[in-house]
């Protein structure tokens, strides 16, 4: 006779208030720091590739830590390593606010990405642990997922209330009463887990993982920003490569760091490349609408960023409902809807032109609303699929997937648009721009304001139409093409996951209570 998973309580819900603080955190850190630029840069004084690396580094590390993380979360236990990432994500914080000098910021913010990385498969995985019932845990990590996206918004808003009043270091500075409650409450609040049979940390194999996944992230987003150049292409290979070894090595370690078994699951794969594409297409998409709002409409960040806001709010009530939803409808059923939404939204997108504010926000909240169902319910039957003992590095995938995916739209749907642009400039008159000037405009619609700026009004303004115009061509395009891409992954959903996750709580012929009760008798669970 098959038990029945267990309902979660107060307590659990009392703890996923404490997972969803420091997911709103590192999500708000991805974000915050591009008001504070202006300030720091001129305090600082750092050069341009310094600045660069103030920027990046963050981001970079979180991705090529959160394997090594995952992993590490279900060998010594996954609240002990969330608490020791609160600390160290509060220490580094004060680090990154008092910095003096580009280099100290630098290696704060480096280290602030890998405290980052700590917290975030930690807290899904604990979620995994938390909420044994399909239908809670999808709704908690609809909760979750609702932090994440909240915080990225918050980032700016919030980052330019505190420049307005007080120094660049104090955006930083947020992060440390979280942490501080996370650490005090925390204990009482989250349960331990940890695998019982938990093997050596494998240090070499965690050095290749960081190298790897750096590099294709950092090939990846140098061609996206400067288009593919000797030094991308052979950053992207030899991250590549490193990972071909880093698997090799696996198959043949006694504790590999990473269990390959997990790919062997079908479910786990389609559920992880669903979500690598579903990020792929937003990331891709809000990115041209960030220049579409900046750069057309000539928006501060600050102002652009609470135009964004409708979409993030539309967003939440999607990833708290859709639960709900799953529970009578096929969940492959839900996530090929939500996709067909947001192709509905990339298609009113489409028809966006320069005074197309309204426009664009219809677009972009209907799109978002789609992929959040995506989203929502991709997460819960990835981390759903694996045993409770392997939740840290099935998250930890997922959210690598995700910085992947991230990466890959910029980079793809960015070449896509800067092709177009550049056509679209290509067959524009010109004949009145100086020829320096020109080709510094047909770079991007950023290199046009800049040259407008210091060219005659009558001439300024004729480049700015043209750059303009070929902007928008190059948006229309990739918003057409997200929206293949989002129908041929709803067919793919569909097909391919139907008979996953049925409306009467069973995966795959097993209830996922089965699965519960086989993986507590693996691991340990201790309050």
């Amino acid at each position: 006779m098959v038990v029945a998973p267990a309902k979660a309580g107060r307590r659990e819900w009392i703890g996923l208030a404490m997972l969803a603080l420091p997911t709103l955190l590192v999500s708000m850190d991805l974000t915050v720091l591009h008001l504070a630029v202006p300030a720091l840069t001129e305090d600082l004084r750092p050069s341009s590739t310094e600045l660069l690396w103030i920027v990046d580094v963050y981001g970079f590390l979180i991705a090529g830590s959160l394997v090594t993380a995952g992993t590490l979360g279900d060998r010594i236990g996954r609240r002990k390593l969330l608490l020791f990432g609160a600390a160290a994500f509060g220490a580094m914080s004060v680090l990154a606010a008092f910095a003096t000098s580009p280099a100290m910021l630098i290696v704060a913010r480096g280290l602030l990405g890998v405290a980052g990385a700590t917290l975030m498969p930690s807290t899904m995985a604990l979620i995994r642990n938390m909420f044994h019932d399909e239908v809670q845990r999808s709704r908690a990590i609809g909760i979750w997922m609702t932090s994440f996206m909240a915080g990225a918004t918050l980032g700016p808003l919030v980052g330019g209330a505190l420049l307005n009043a007080f120094w660049w270091g104090s955006v930083f500075l947020m992060g440390v009463p979280v942490m501080v409650l996370l650490l005090v409450f925390g204990p009482r609040l989250l349960p331990e887990y940890r695998a019982d049979e938990a093997g050596r940390v494998d240090l070499v194999s965690a050095l290749m993982s960081l190298v790897a996944v750096l590099a294709v992230v950092f090939g990846v987003k140098q061609a996206a920003e400067h288009g593919v150049t000797v030094l991308s292409a052979v950053v992207f290979v030899a991250g590549l490569l490193v990972g071909w070894a880093f698997v090799r090595r696996q198959r043949g370690a006694t504790d590999p760091l990473l269990d390959l078994s997990l790919f062997k699951n079908a479910r786990f794969n389609l559920a992880v490349l669903a979500l690598v594409l579903n990020t792929g297409v937003m990331m891709g998409l809000n990115f041209f609408a960030a220049q579409y709002l900046q750069l057309v409409h000539d928006l501060s960040p600050l102002d652009a960023g609470l135009w964004t806001l409708p979409m993030t709010l539309a967003g939440i009530p999607v990833a708290l409902l859709t639960p709900n939803l799953a529970r009578r409808v096929r969940p492959a059923y839900v996530m090929a809807l939500g996709l067909l939404v947001a192709a509905a939204g990339f298609l009113i997108i489409t028809q966006v032109d320069e005074s197309g504010l309204p426009v664009l926000v219809c677009g972009t909240v209907v799109m978002f609303m789609g992929l959040s169902a995506m989203g929502v319910l991709g997460t819960t039957m990835a981390v759903s699929a694996t045993r409770p003992e392997e939740a840290g590095a099935a998250s930890a995938i997922t959210s690598t997937g995700n910085e992947l995916g991230g990466a890959l739209g910029l980079a793809v749907l960015g070449s896509i648009g800067s092709a177009v642009y550049q056509a679209g400039t290509e067959d524009s008159d010109l004949s009145k721009v100086p020829a320096g000037t020109v080709e510094s405009a047909k770079e991007s619609l950023g290199g046009a304001v800049q040259a407008a700026a210091d060219l005659p009004r009558q001439v300024g303004d004729e480049l700015l139409a043209a750059a303009r115009s070929a902007f928008l061509d190059s948006l229309h395009v990739v918003a057409l093409v997200c929206a293949v891409v989002v129908v041929l992954l709803a067919a793919a959903v569909a097909v391919l996951l139907r008979d996953t996750g049925r409306p009467d709580g069973t995966q795959d012929g097993t209830p996922d209570g089965a699965q519960d009760t086989a993986g507590t008798e693996a691991g340990a669970v201790t309050s």
